[in-house]
Order: C-alpha cells, then sequence, then structure tokens
C-alpha cells in the first residue's frame, strides 16, 4: 500500500470521526433545548428534570472537547502529510463555509462544487485543510 493510499484512507476515517461528533452534538443539543420545553409542557417544577438536563450539559461539554480533539488531529496530520510531500487530500463536502454568504451552493467564497465536479480531480493547489 502507498503512503496516498494510506493517507487517503485516514482521511476518509477522519472526516468520519469529525462527522460524527458534530452529528452527536447537533442531537444531544437538540435534546437540550427539549428539556426544559418538555418540563414546562408537563407543569412540572423546576427540580424535576434537573439532572437529566445537567447530565445533558455536561456532555455537550464533553462533545466540544472532543471536537476540538479531533480537529487537533486533523491539523497535525495534515502537517506531517506536508512533510510526507503527500498532496492536499479532500474527503467529504468541498465547499467548506467562508465568510462570504453562500451563491449557487458554494461555501461562500467560491463557486462552489457543482453536480458535475463529482469524482473529478482537484485543482493542483497549496491549500491547507
Amino acid at each position: 500500500m502507498t503512503r496516498l493510499a494510506v493517507g487517503e484512507a485516514l482521511a476518509v476515517r477522519l472526516y468520519a470521526a469529525e462527522s460524527a461528533i458534530d452529528q452527536a452534538l447537533i442531537e444531544t443539543a437538540t435534546l437540550a433545548a427539549a428539556l426544559p420545553a418538555a418540563r414546562a409542557d408537563a407543569w412540572l417544577s423546576a427540580v424535576a428534570g434537573q439532572r437529566a438536563f445537567a447530565g445533558t450539559a455536561a456532555t455537550i461539554s464533553a462533545l466540544s472537547d472532543a471536537r476540538a480533539h479531533i480537529v487537533e488531529t486533523h491539523n497535525t496530520l495534515t502537517a506531517l502529510a506536508r512533510k510526507l510531500g503527500l498532496e492536499t487530500l479532500a474527503v467529504g463536502p468541498l465547499d467548506k463555509p467562508g465568510d462570504g454568504p453562500p451563491i449557487g451552493g458554494g461555501g461562500g467564497d467560491g463557486p462552489g462544487v457543482a453536480p458535475d465536479m463529482v469524482n473529478k480531480s482537484l485543482p493542483r493547489r497549496t491549500i491547507a485543510c
């Protein structure tokens, strides 16, 4: 197996891990938002369900820490790939959000990804992940 193939396999796993953590954060935050409304809808006192709310809040904090660690891992692997002379690997959505508003399916700072661009070679640029 070549170094490039190993790097591509790791990039796929890294993207999957990042996505899983983000999805867990979304679901847990949605639960945290629903808990106070559920308590109010059931006409329960503020004391009822406090432990569940605190546990959910602690989970959000832990997932936030996990996200920071996976981003650090991403940056470390990117630096290692550069040292090894591997070309930039892109896995997952290519239209990362930017400062500008999204236009035409893009992330805000470029043209975005068109349907006919899937599985085509990426332009050779030295852009960090």
